[in-house]
């Protein structure tokens, strides 16, 4: 069973990693607005390329945590399908912390 403790850094944890995905996708929202306008660098159409990929992502993920019982399915899942998450999801802890410093 979690302590309250437990529960409080997996909250926080989990805000940072959603922080940063949000981060990520005005970077994509920037970079499209940017392509009307002007081609994009190769670098700039790889970072395209993962933001839209992480959005596809999240999508399977949102939708099974949604379904009754998700909140169980969806650690299994990732276990056997650890791709299925986001990118700042899939961040260890150390490197989610070097980058808020």
């Amino acid at each position: 069973m979690n302590t309250v403790e437990e529960i409080k850094e997996a909250i926080q944890k989990n805000k940072k990693r959603l922080a940063l995905e949000l981060q990520e996708s005005k970077e994509l929202v920037f970079l499209i607005k940017k392509s009307l306008l002007t081609s994009l660098t190769e670098k700039e159409k790889g970072k395209v390329k993962e933001q839209l990929l992480d959005i596809c992502r999240a999508i399977p993920a949102f939708t099974v945590f949604m379904l009754p019982g998700g909140a169980l399915l969806l650690p299994l899942l990732i276990k056997f399908i650890p791709d299925i998450l986001p990118s700042a999801f899939r961040i260890d802890d150390s490197e989610l912390n070097d980058e808020e410093e």
